[in-house]
Order: C-alpha cells, then sequence, then structure tokens
C-alpha cells in the first residue's frame, strides 16, 4: 500500500478551489522614537517569531502542510505601518492575525481594524514595559469597535530578555489558531447533497441560511439518480476502479450474514453489490471534488465536481429499496485510507444528516483525523445490564454506558487499531502507519446489508477498542434561536466479550459499536450517563479524538454558535474577551447573550 501524503493529489488532485489561509503576526511597538522604540525592536520582533515558529512547528493544514505564517515587514508603532502590514496581508491570503507586544503601545493606531480577519493579541507579562496594559487597552478598543478580540496573558512574569513562549501561552496560541484556520478553511467551500430528506429525519432538511450566514458556505444539490446515470455511463475512471475493486476484494473481509435465509442475497448478487458500491465510492468522491480523469473520457462538467469539503447520502428509502447501501461508500470515504494509500478523510453524513456532517467537519479540521458517525442509541443503566447479563458493569463503565451504532458510515479508523503514546487512538493520516491501516481492515467485516435495505449492500460492523478518550458533538437548529452546538468528552470503554454479545444482539450486530461513558460532573446534563443521554438533543453525533471539547467551544465563539452542553473544565475555555462582558457568574448565559448580539459571522 502507498503510504505518502502526495497519494491523494496523484489519483484525484486538488481537492478544493483556493489556497490554505496563512496566519499574519503582528510585531507591535511603542512608536516613540529617541531610544524607546529602538530598545523594543529586538524583542518586539522576536516575540513575533518565536510565536511563527511554533505554529509552524506545531500546526498542519488538512493536507499535512505545515501552517503558513506571515511576518509584518516592520514592527507597527502607528496607522501608516498598521496600514502596510495588513496590505501585504492581503496579498499573501492571510485571514487570521495575532498581535504580539512587549510594551504599551497605542491601541487604536496601531491594532487589526480589518473586520475580515479573526484576531488575537498576546500581551507580554514583564515589568519593564508592561504588555498587558498594551493588552488591556487594545482589547477595550476592539470591544468598543464591535470587533471580538481573543486575549492572551502569560500568568507568571517573564524578564523582557527571554524570548521563550510560556507553555500556557502555547496553549492558547494553538486553540486560538487551530479554530480560526477551521473558521477559513470552511469558508467559501460547498455542502453536497446527494439526494434529499432521509426517512423524515428533521436535519436531513437543508437550512441554507445556517450554511450561509453561520458558515459562509454554499449549498449544492445533486439527485441520487446523478449517481445511477454515471453507474450506467460508466463516468468515473475505470482504471481507478479495477484497482479499488481488487484492493477491495482483499482487504475487505465478510462478516455474518443474519438475515433469514429467504432475505439472503447469493453470491453472485454480492459480487454484483460489491462492483455497485465500489463504483459508489468513486462517484461520490468524484462529485464532491472532481476528477480530471473524467475530462479525458469526455464529461468536462463532471470532472470539475462540486467543491465540496462535506456531503452528505440519502440513501434511505429512495435509494436503499432497490440498490446497494451508501454504508460503504460513506465508511470508506471517512476513513484515512483507501486503495491510493493513506489519505485525508472524506466528511460524509448517512441520511444527509447535514448537520451531523458540519459537526464531524468541524472535528475533523481540529483534530485533522477521521470522524465517526453514530446514533446515540442506547442508554445502559447498570442495573438493566445485569437484568439482561447477569453480570455487573465494572471500572470506567460502573455508572452506565452509552451505545453509539449506526449502519456503516463510522470510518474505519474508529476501530481503535491505531495507537498514539500506546493508547487507542484516530490519528492524523500523516501519522498513520501502513501496519495500523492492515490492523483497521483486519477489525473490520462488511457484513450483508439487512431486511430493510432490500437492495443489498454491506454494513461496516466493528467495535471500538476501550480507553480512547473521545468527545461526541452535536450541532442543533432551534427555532428562535438558531444552531446551538452539544458535546461531551468521555472515553470508549470495552466489555466482557459476553456482556457485549447480549447487548449488540439486541439492536443490530452488524454495525459498528462504540461504547461511550462521558465524563461526569455531578451536576446538570452531566450529573450521571443517563443525564447525558437524556440531554442529547438528535438522534446523531459526531466522535472525534481526544478531549477537544475547548477547542470546539472556542470554534463555536468564533461562529456565534452558543454551546448548550458540556463538560469542560472553565480553565479550558477560551472566547474572546468581550465575552465576558456579558455576564461573568453564568458562562453558558454569557455565551448565549454575547452570540445573539454579534449574530452570524457572514450575515
Amino acid at each position: 500500500m502507498l503510504t505518502n501524503k502526495d497519494n491523494l493529489s496523484k489519483s484525484t488532485g486538488k481537492r478544493w478551489v483556493g489556497e490554505f489561509s496563512k496566519i499574519g503576526i503582528r510585531p507591535v511597538i511603542d512608536g516613540r522614537q529617541g531610544g524607546i522604540r529602538e530598545s523594543l525592536e529586538e524583542v518586539t520582533m522576536k516575540m513575533a517569531t518565536s510565536v511563527a515558529s511554533l505554529l509552524k512547528e506545531q500546526l498542519r493544514y488538512p493536507d499535512g502542510s505545515p501552517v503558513e505564517c506571515v511576518i509584518a515587514d516592520t514592527t507597527i508603532g502607528g496607522v501608516v505601518e498598521a496600514a502596510q502590514a495588513q496590505e501585504k496581508f492581503k496579498k499573501e491570503g492571510v485571514a487570521v492575525t495575532i498581535t504580539v507586544s512587549p510594551s504599551w503601545c497605542y491601541p487604536t493606531e496601531t491594532m487589526d481594524q480589518d473586520p475580515h480577519t479573526i484576531k488575537a493579541i498576546w500581551g507580554f507579562n514583564g515589568t519593564e514595559r508592561p504588555g498587558a496594559v498594551y493588552l488591556a487597552a487594545a482589547s477595550s478598543a476592539h470591544n468598543q469597535k464591535g470587533l471580538p478580540v481573543f486575549n492572551i496573558y502569560g500568568r507568571d512574569v517573564q524578564e523582557m530578555s527571554d524570548s521563550s513562549v510560556p507553555e500556557d501561552v502555547q496553549t492558547k496560541l494553538l486553540q486560538f489558531s487551530k479554530a480560526a484556520l477551521a473558521v477559513t478553511t470552511i469558508r467559501d467551500k460547498s455542502y453536497l447533497s446527494i439526494g434529499s430528506v432521509s426517512m423524515g429525519i428533521a436535519s436531513s432538511i437543508v437550512i441554507e441560511d445556517f450554511f450561509q450566514e453561520y458558515l459562509g458556505m454554499r449549498n449544492e444539490y445533486v439527485d441520487m439518480s446523478e449517481i445511477i446515470r454515471r453507474l450506467q455511463n460508466e463516468i468515473y475512471d475505470e482504471e481507478e476502479y479495477e484497482l479499488a475493486y481488487t484492493w477491495v476484494r482483499e482487504n475487505c473481509q465478510e462478516g455474518e450474514n443474519t438475515n433469514l435465509p429467504e432475505a439472503q442475497r447469493t453470491e453472485e448478487q454480492k459480487e454484483e453489490d460489491w462492483k455497485t458500491v465500489v463504483k459508489m465510492a468513486l462517484i461520490a468522491r468524484d462529485l464532491m471534488v472532481g476528477n480530471p480523469k473524467l475530462a479525458e473520457k469526455g464529461f468536462g462538467e463532471a470532472a470539475l465536481g462540486h467543491n465540496a469539503i462535506a456531503a452528505g447520502f440519502q440513501g434511505q428509502r429512495a435509494w436503499t429499496d432497490f440498490m446497494p447501501t451508501g454504508d460503504f461508500m460513506e465508511a470508506i470515504l471517512n476513513s484515512s485510507f483507501d486503495w491510493n494509500g493513506i489519505r485525508e478523510p472524506f466528511m460524509m453524513a448517512t441520511e444527509n444528516d447535514t448537520l451531523n456532517g458540519i459537526t464531524m467537519l468541524f472535528g475533523h479540521l481540529l483534530t485533522n483525523a477521521a470522524q465517526i458517525f453514530a446514533d446515540v442509541r442506547t442508554y445502559w443503566s447498570p442495573e438493566a445490564v445485569q437484568r439482561v447479563t447477569g453480570k455487573e458493569l465494572t471500572g470506567a463503565a460502573s455508572n452506565g454506558i452509552i451505545h453509539l451504532l449506526n449502519s456503516g458510515p463510522a470510518a474505519l479508523d474508529g476501530t481503535g487499531q491505531q495507537e498514539k503514546d500506546g493508547t487507542p487512538a484516530m490519528k492524523p493520516f500523516w501519522e498513520i502507519s501502513e501496519e495500523e491501516v492492515n490492523k483497521c481492515l483486519d477489525a473490520t467485516k462488511w457484513c450483508q446489508a439487512v431486511d430493510f435495505f432490500p437492495g443489498g449492500g454491506f454494513s461496516t460492523d466493528y467495535t471500538t477498542k476501550g480507553g480512547m478518550p473521545v468527545t461526541i458533538a452535536r450541532i442543533n437548529i432551534i427555532d428562535g434561536l438558531g444552531p446551538v452546538l452539544q458535546l461531551a468528552e468521555g472515553y470508549s470503554v470495552e466489555l466482557e466479550q459476553d456482556v457485549h454479545d447480549v447487548l449488540d444482539q439486541r439492536t443490530d450486530s452488524t454495525w459498528p459499536t462504540t461504547w461511550f461513558v462521558p465524563k461526569l460532573t455531578g451536576e446538570g446534563a452531566f450529573k450521571d450517563v443517563y443525564s447525558v443521554m437524556y440531554n442529547w438533543g438528535s438522534n446523531h453525533c459526531a466522535v472525534s479524538y481526544g478531549h477537544i471539547g475547548d477547542d470546539f467551544i472556542t470554534l463555536a465563539s468564533m461562529l456565534r454558535i452558543p454551546v448548550s452542553m458540556h463538560n469542560v473544565d472553565e480553565s479550558r475555555i477560551f472566547r474572546p474577551s468581550v465575552w465576558g462582558a456579558f455576564g461573568s457568574g453564568d458562562f453558558t448565559g454569557a455565551d448565549y447573550r454575547a452570540c445573539q448580539t454579534y449574530g452570524p459571522l457572514y450575515k
């Protein structure tokens, strides 16, 4: 298998139109010449270069390339130099700015006043010419002008000669930058709906105002009959299909068939199903991002794609009543590897759940890793487990568990067969080894679709390894309020095999399972595991690797989406400084009021 991160570009070309946004570093200085400015030039520029080095070393774009930073040509001591920096940033494609200063400066003369950039200020915690004074004054100016800014201020005093970036400052710089780059990466891309509303699920209904005003995205639509047209007219890369089909038959193991004998498909039918679902995966990918190979076949329009950074497939029931289910297509696209090697995952939502698709996209851009799409299926209390299995839940599962399950769109990365620091993980594709890919494939079985998918196809079946830190999240739209985000940090857990089998077989044992336990706080929605399940706002969630609730919260604040439910410690929450003006005793209420006041980012 190919493992180089350039493999995707070899097979499908660049995914989206436009370049990734760069981060502009603004070294701001006291502009008074005759000794003051001169004494600060070196230390101020060192702050800027230190921040740029940190970001380039620690952050990558979704394609694996290092994040690019642009430093202003000179320190900024007044309005002319601020304008010069802004002009340079526009030419360089900067959409995120970080202002740094070790000293007092003139806030309204030096601030980033571009309403379209996402802003942060690091004010140096020193005593000689304290940057904290500038930070406070500049933050006040931003707030007065309606330009939200993130304040960064180290906990400990540093010497002016110390050019290092303290650990707590690093954390905030990285948290801000990851979220800001996610915002700018989403901007001007498309969400592609393949089909329409699935089974009456409200989030299959595209709310274009949400996409346009909150995310800056377009909505694109194709009917599912377009897939049939491309199947019938062979509008896909036939050479790649042969490669893909061979790889699939060698690496994708068939699993248990739980259908009644009369509902089981013949070997000939299953063989045709495999051919169809492989072609569906190629077609869906090409619909999202295009494929120059199609132009060579005379299909120039199809070769362009829809510039889609995320997509959804209706499937049920208009498709699955007579065609193979989209489970394979969704699962393999959502995974970090396929027949072309190890590559960035695509974001494909089953049942065209647009809101879960966007939540998956958020999680992906914050981690650069694959996501699990799952039903929030069942809460199992310790008492109920005892009753049906005769055994007690123990360890991390002792307070009860939530069964996350869906028919197959979960990325194969969700098996937990990748490792980070000796524990199960879902990693960015450039960190995944060929051995880990093989483990994911070996841990996954492909079962014939169950009886309510009469068109056949195959669903993924695996159980996520326990001990993986994860965050489940979900955007919901509330009439009169707009979009809200909810999330829960927790862990995957493993059950004794016989306990797992009993619980799994009570639903559909041929679908991928993640047993989830949230971190509890003893209060509100996190009083106990049942309360987390009870307060979840929809039937679906996106599962991300790691405890990244703080990153989700920072991202949501940039997009003006309030967070209704979370279990993130207050010390990790990082929002624009102006949020504090909306109330310091009730952070959730303040978040709602701030988001309502500032309104959608693109309205």
